[in-house]
């Protein structure tokens, strides 16, 4: 870094130092660029941001020495701003609570005496709030590396001045739904209890400014700005709206003919312009939602090896085992909310894609932002490695990952234990962590083990299982009745299959005050060996046994139609083509409107089409299904069917968690968040035979979401950030992400 006249130097302060360790941190630096220090002044203001100091220093009045020019050449070097992090870890804080302040008064001590700093943030709110304070600092001496390290210190509480000179992006503090206050650049600072990235280095101007997709703004940077932070002849002259680079965007992605293609792009984009990506899903949402998830998002995965360009996300594998702590902390984002795991062992129906799921946690946290709101810096995707045991990706020399089989048992395990007990160190209570993707046998156990102890959510198990009750609830407009009126019959007896059983079970016990176990003998599981029945019960897995009831077995599906006669047919195998027109036309037979969920996902893996249960059940059926399908026609009539798709719910229950500061997960949560989702079917909705609302509103569907799981939170006194807000539903709607442009001074 080449330090000279007219130059700012930004330092942030992770920590509380000794001020002669500051001094010689300067010196240091200074010394890189051969600066003298003879007789220098420097000016500098310290602006507080929890739980960071940013300390610019103005060093306009240093007389550069360096050997490659000669003293007397004017120095021609404009104005720059530079950002050092520095590398501190150091255990006390740079400020006094009042607690401590009348701690040291009783003790008849100087007020700040051990915190080398006089000034307090004295309470939560006030940490919310940048202060700002200037330090005159004098240093004597030729040279920089034997500059006094006990020079003198004034310090004056003053507010922060916009220099002409400086190249810094700033605007207004704001305060989040995370308690922070935005930085600079607009982001949420760190909170107190998390443990820090030691350092980073970056540059608040000019060509890299074009190269930060969180603030790069591309032709919409306007001449002011430009001027401000050296863009000139960087940029083509033109100034364009947000607008206009939306619809040439999606201009391009329409040109690409393959889905994977279209997903490239669209992630190319996030990477260089993260608002841009955002505002663009969120316009377009129900054309690229298939494109950033599912079903692209499955093929993506199984080539991600070969797309890989640049990290999204944070690799945790066995190497890294008793060193979780310190890869978390590598992460450059200090606020997080929310983290979306997995590792790989079961990628939607595709089976065990090891390192390679990575796709699934980074698609899911764009979700969050664009459908939920939740602010994008505080998402977090994150993949653990533990190997695979899918051999052509051994043998795939372009594979990403570990090249061993999967581990197991203990050692798994322990990783998985350090990881969520170093998650919970690092971030706090309030961490919500979505398990994604696991197989069955840990998915379960995941989420039993630290359901009580951590904020966790598995969206296989719960979140399919409350967007399918929701889609029960609003299809009784259509059929009548109520759930209890209602016999269900599974094909697949997996996380998803158990768990939307599990919830109608409890949300028909809630409503009839009837004992789960008497509502559990309404539904019926059928899975790779037939009908599971209770002479099958000691060799069936612990999540299985529940559904184990008396009767005869029963190997194919139509048969146990024909016998049990349900009038719901839900489809979770990850096994496309199950529903043969023989098992639809057992379902029409029995029913009126008959209810067929095909919710496998891919595409490929569907149970059927939407065309076959239209076709095989005369237009009869009530369709929805996991992957998208285009309306249609029969007979003259078109047919639009559902999406059962997660999105309608994550992004907007998790929302609900963080407005709230929920520590837990309740089951009461889940049928909320169903209840809420149905409410927003409309009239309109159900004369097209659907039972979902349109993706077109569903930030408006997430905010009434989030407020119903918040209201839920409030109510079961799991929640924190008290008090509680009188309108739930605008309170969601103002601490949803905007990912329009900001202005930069």
């Amino acid at each position: 870094m080449q330090i000279s006249k007219n130059t700012i130097v930004r330092l942030r302060l992770r920590a509380q130092i000794p001020y002669t360790e500051f001094f010689h941190i300067i010196c240091s630096i200074l010394s890189q660029s051969e600066t003298s220090l003879s007789s220098t002044t420097w000016q500098m203001s310290l602006h507080r941001q929890t739980p960071s100091w940013m300390i610019v220093l103005d060093l306009a009045n240093i007389n550069s020495q360096s050997k490659d020019h000669k003293a007397q050449a004017p120095n021609l070097d404009p104005p720059r701003t530079h950002t050092l992090w520095v590398p501190l870890c150091f255990p006390k804080r740079a400020y006094m609570t009042r607690t401590e302040k009348r701690k040291e008064r009783e003790n008849g001590k100087k007020i700040g005496s051990n915190t080398g700093i006089s000034g307090s943030c004295s309470s939560f709110s006030s940490r919310q709030r940048r202060r700002a304070v200037s330090l005159k600092v004098v240093a004597t001496g030729s040279n920089s590396r034997s500059a006094d390290r006990n020079g003198s210190v004034l310090m004056e509480s003053t507010l922060m001045e916009t220099r002409e000179t400086s190249s810094v992006v700033e605007v207004e503090p704001k305060c989040t739904v995370g308690g922070g206050v935005q930085d600079v650049y607009g982001e949420d600072s760190a909170t107190e209890d998390q443990l820090l990235t030691p350092w980073s280095f970056s540059v608040a101007s000019g060509y890299t400014l074009l190269r930060d997709p969180h603030h790069n703004k591309g032709l919409a940077f306007n001449d002011k700005e430009r001027d401000a932070h050296y863009l000139r002849g960087l940029l083509p002259p033109v100034v364009v709206s947000q607008e206009l680079q939306v619809k040439k965007m999606m201009h391009n992605i329409r040109q690409y003919q393959v889905p994977l293609q279209k997903y490239m792009a669209m992630m190319d984009l996030q990477e260089r312009n993260q608002k841009l990506f955002y505002k663009l899903l969120i316009d377009n949402v129900e054309e690229l939602l298939p494109v950033v998830y599912t079903p692209t998002v499955g093929e993506a995965c199984q080539q991600y090896g070969s797309i890989y360009m640049r990290p999204q996300g944070l690799y945790i594998s066995l190497k890294e085992k008793g060193k979780i702590l310190e890869v978390l902390r590598n992460w450059p984002e200090r606020n997080i909310q929310v983290i979306v795991v997995t590792d790989g062992e079961r990628i939607l129906g595709l089976g065990d894609l090891g390192c390679q799921g990575m796709g699934i946690p980074v698609g899911k946290l764009s979700l969050y932002t664009a459908l939920g709101g939740v602010r994008p810096s505080a998402c977090l995707p994150i993949t653990i490695d533990v190997g695979t045991n899918n051999e052509s990706l051994l043998n795939d020399e372009f594979y990403i990952g570990l090249r061993q089989r999967r581990a197991t048992g203990q050692e798994y395990a322990e990783l998985l234990d350090e990881f969520m007990t170093a998650v919970k160190q690092n971030y706090g209570e309030k961490i919500l962590v979505q398990f994604e993707d696991f197989a069955n046998h840990n998915a379960f156990d995941l989420l039993a083990k630290y359901g009580t102890t951590h904020l966790v959510f598995n969206d296989d198990i719960q979140g399919t299982a409350s967007v399918v009750l929701a889609g029960l609830v609003a299809a009784l407009k259509l059929v009548g009745g109520s759930l209890s009126d209602h016999r269900f019959l599974f094909l697949g007896a997996g996380e998803a299959g158990t768990g939307i059983a599990e919830l109608i079970a409890l949300e028909i016990s809630k409503k009839t005050n009837a004992p789960v176990e008497d509502t559990r003998k309404k539904i019926w599981l059928v899975d790779s060996k037939g009908l599971i029945v209770s002479s099958r019960k000691e060799s069936l897995q612990h999540f299985k046994k529940p559904w184990a009831h008396d009767h005869e077995p029963i190997k194919e599906l139509v048969d146990a139609i024909n016998e049990i006669k349900p009038t719901v047919l839900i489809g979770t195998s990850g096994k496309g083509g199950q529903f043969t027109k023989e098992v639809v036309e057992a379902m029409a037979s029995i029913n009126e409107r008959p209810i067929i969920l095909a919710l496998s996902n891919p595409t490929s893996q569907s149970e059927c089409t939407a065309e076959e249960a239209y076709t095989w059940s005369q237009g009869r059926a009530i369709f929805a299904s996991g992957s998208p399908f285009a309306p249609v026609k029969h007979e003259g009539k078109t047919f639009t069917p559902g999406q059962a798709n997660n999105a309608y719910i994550f992004p907007g229950f998790g929302l609900g968690l963080i407005m709230s500061g929920a520590i837990r997960v309740h089951d009461d949560m889940l049928l909320a968040a169903s209840e809420a989702l149905a409410e927003q079917v409309t009239q309109e909705n159900y004369d097209k035979g659907l039972i979902y609302p349109p993706f077109a509103n569903i930030r408006k569907i997430s905010a009434h979401i989030a407020a119903k799981v918040a209201a839920k939170a409030y109510e079961l006194g799991l929640a924190t950030r008290l008090p509680q807000p009188k309108d739930l539903v605008k309170h969601a709607e103002s601490c949803m992400y905007s990912p329009t442009y900001r202005s930069y001074r």
